[in-house]
């Protein structure tokens, strides 16, 4: 029997954390059949003094001491034998499992090296309690990377910071995947576009936030494409974002598809954090050319140059851009949803996790 601990399972995930999470659950199902047995993780946010002291002791994200007792006494009833934990911040679980049965596989899969998010988003605000969740994250980490016996990171990027942090690297590299969410009815609306736009994806949190308001600051008075910002909680910024007939803000959506489908090209002005971002495997997804940041294309370093431009400054936004505008005449390049396919898509990701824990594929 194999255990994975995750983060509740969402039916319909939107942000990247919770795509990859059910992704792996999927994964792991493929793999394992009847013999997986899931632990999830209810993560419902409390605000009292003993809470937030329980942090500190990697109390976090669902995580407490009757759940970590129960989960430990399902180890040992189930006779597993290997357990998936799906967060590197659940530490606190994987030094009990390895305090209490040494024999078990332990792997830990990190989404990011929580400590260096959570420091990049204290530096954003400087606030006491951005502080707090730093070092809540950082204690609960350290455990993992102590008492796991593999370390799944997603790019050499990421394995580095963990040594920084920690004095470990990753076991293995698992890069970013996805599941398919290409309509296999290419005809929708591919032959009907509307004006030619460029496309932010992402959702509200510090470097996102920060990384499209520089854009639309120091690019977007430059450029002569309109750029169309997609994401969950940045309908409450239009007043600070959007300018007339240059940037749309449309916020939350039900679905992304049509937005990658109608987009010219994908942008990704991101400067801070860790992991791999998932509009970059998303845009791939959807044949789409990407212009981003070297932290954009972060765990994309192999590709970058095939996949589209690498801009440090605003000029380089600008000239990248306008060379898209110009060079990019199907918007749907089916070299670039190869690309997907073979190293971020489900089928790639089955194959590495297979590798990787030591299943037969």
């Amino acid at each position: 029997m194999i255990l994975l601990v995750t983060n509740t399972l969402q039916v319909a995930p939107s942000g990247g954390r919770e795509l990859l999470c059910k992704l792996n659950h999927d994964v792991l199902k493929d793999i394992y059949g009847d013999q997986l047995l899931v632990v999830e993780l209810s993560n419902q946010s409390r605000v009292s003094f003993k809470a937030r002291l329980n942090a500190f002791k990697g109390h976090i994200d669902g995580l407490s001491k009757a759940v970590i007792n129960n989960t430990l006494r399902a180890i040992q009833d189930n006779n597993v034998s290997k357990v998936f934990v799906d967060g590197s911040n659940l530490g606190a679980f994987v030094k009990a499992s390895k305090n209490s049965f040494p024999q078990l596989e332990i792997s830990t899969f990190f989404h990011n090296v929580e400590a260096r998010f959570f420091w990049g988003a204290f530096k954003q605000t400087r606030s006491p309690r951005a502080l707090a969740v730093f070092l809540a994250n950082y204690l609960a980490e350290k455990k993992s990377v102590r008492y796991s016996d593999k370390l799944l990171c997603l790019s050499e990027r990421d394995s580095r910071l963990l040594h920084k942090f920690y004095s470990r690297t990753a076991t293995h590299i698992s890069p970013m995947a996805l599941q398919d969410k290409l309509p296999t009815c290419l005809e929708l609306s591919f032959d009907n576009k509307p004006e030619r736009f460029a496309l932010f994806v992402g959702g509200v949190f510090y470097a996102n936030r920060a990384g499209i308001a520089w854009f639309v600051e120091h690019v977007v008075p430059h450029m002569g494409m309109k750029i169309c910002i997609v994401g969950r909680g940045f309908e409450d910024l239009k007043a600070e974002l959007e300018r007339d007939g240059r940037v749309e803000v449309v916020g939350a959506v039900d679905s992304l598809a049509q937005w990658y489908i109608d987009a010219h090209v994908v942008i990704a002005p991101i400067f801070d954090g860790s992991g791999m971002k998932t509009k970059v495997a998303e845009a791939l997804m959807f044949g789409k050319k990407i212009v981003g940041t070297p932290e954009a294309f972060s765990g994309y370093e192999d590709v970058a140059d095939l996949v589209g431009w690498v801009c440090e400054t605003a000029e380089d936004f600008v000239a990248a851009i306008e060379q898209a505008g110009k060079l990019i005449e199907q918007s749907y390049d089916p070299d670039l949803r190869a690309l997907y396919v073979e190293k971020y898509s489900y089928s790639a990701a089955r194959s590495r996790m297979a590798m990787i824990i030591g299943a037969v594929s």
